[in-house]
């Protein structure tokens, strides 16, 4: 299948557009990291609290972080994940404490931030631990149970079933305390009002990550993005010549350029499922490149008279179809991924959106006239210029590539 058939379309002649394209995207995204909103590093990697919290109702980020500022907790990030359905948010604190102390410290500063508008004097059941439950209704004994021995064992029951209702039917968060009446007497439900209000939110969990996980994370994934950078220079510089392989690097390392810099002019936070993308997309751009030196190997070989620049032109314009269904179907995968894969999924998938369209254009507009502009230079420094590596068992041929 193609879509395109004898095309001829000049795109080194068209290089100085493409070069603007790419400096006007990258020397943005330089900006925005150097001066504006730096690089967006996820919790994974500056460290800090996650608490994870439900609503009973469609939660409105912007009303939250309202709250959070309010209340005096800095730099906190809200972001809505999972199922649209299940009201589910995401914060991220900069408490980077690691003890036990920590975990109650980022729940309890959360809860206070979200319940800056509850009556006063009562504590929240959605928010309340079973342990909390069992010795108030042990301090009130609305059953009349009194002293006995029987009052512990009954109240630390009835704490755990109204918890466990709270958590495991309700999934976290209670509607009124009426719903109570299927697991508890009608006097521990009254009693409870007293002294207990039913929010509109609940704490699901709390997560940390520690500031030297952070850093260890950070170096990581920088050797893992040099790594993959130099093994393929090295692949690259076997398979080709040695300034194919820096071609390839350079076009890899402009993509990931604008890839980072779009995510910080968005303001997109770096997590580590969004380095996954950029080591995926390396890859991808990185095949796409390979493809478009082979066909120009093979054309050295069939139109050995020919100008270098033409003999690409034309490569490019041969690969032009695979290229184009090749990406096109790959793009509508992460597309839809982003579209519909959820809050969690939105950094990966807005990394492969970016990247792949980055990824495509940059095996066409940088790679091949990087390795063109090389010859050409070689050639006005009177040099000759590198030839292409054989095949095994291919010819050599009698006569060179002109430049």
């Amino acid at each position: 299948m193609e879509f395109f058939r004898n095309t001829n379309i000049d795109f080194l002649g068209k290089k100085w557009y493409f070069l603007t394209f790419s400096l006007i995207f990258s020397v943005a995204g330089v900006l925005s990291m150097a001066f504006w909103h730096g690089i967006p590093l996820g919790v994974d990697f500056r460290g800090g609290t996650l608490v994870y919290v439900k609503y009973s109702h469609t939660p409105d980020p912007a009303a939250i972080h309202a709250d959070i500022d309010h209340a005096g907790l800095k730099n906190a990030r809200v972001q809505r994940y999972g199922q649209p359905g299940n009201n589910e948010v995401l914060i991220s604190l900069d408490i980077q404490e690691t003890s036990e102390q920590a975990l109650d410290k980022g729940k309890t500063q959360i809860v206070q931030a979200l319940e800056s508008h509850a009556t006063p004097g009562k504590q929240d059941l959605n928010n309340s631990s079973s342990l909390a439950i069992a010795n108030y209704l042990l301090e009130k004994d609305p059953l009349q149970l009194g002293s006995g021995a029987d009052a512990n064992p009954r109240y630390t029951a009835l704490a755990q079933a109204i918890v466990d209702y709270r958590d495991k039917t309700k999934g976290g968060v209670l509607d009124s305390l009426d719903e109570l009446k299927s697991v508890a007497p009608p006097a521990v439900v009254t009693t409870l009002g007293d002294s207990f209000f039913v929010s509109d939110f609940g704490i699901r969990n709390v997560e940390i990550v520690g500031p030297q996980v952070g850093q260890q994370l950070r170096k990581q994934a920088m050797l893992a993005t040099l790594y993959s950078l130099g093994g393929m220079l090295i692949y690259l510089a076997l398979r080709f010549e040695w300034i194919y392989g820096v071609a390839a690097v350079l076009t890899v390392f402009h993509d990931t350029l604008i890839t980072v810099g779009a995510f910080s002019l968005l303001d997109k936070e770096i997590s580590l499922t969004v380095i996954a993308a950029i080591l995926t997309l390396i890859g991808y751009s990185n095949n796409d490149t390979i493809v478009v030196f082979d066909r120009i190997r093979e054309n050295i070989k069939l139109l050995r008279r020919e100008k270098l620049a033409d003999i690409v032109n034309k490569s490019i314009n041969q690969t032009l179809s695979r290229t184009v269904l090749t990406a096109g179907l790959t793009f509508l995968t992460v597309l839809a991924l982003f579209l519909f894969g959820g809050e969690v999924l939105h950094g990966f998938s807005l990394a492969l959106v970016i990247g792949i369209l980055i990824g495509t254009y940059s095996s066409i507009a940088i790679a091949a006239p990087i390795l063109v502009a090389y010859q050409e230079w070689r050639a006005g420094r009177g040099k000759k210029p590198i030839a292409m590596p054989l095949r095994p068992g291919q010819a050599q041929p009698k006569e060179k590539v002109k430049v």
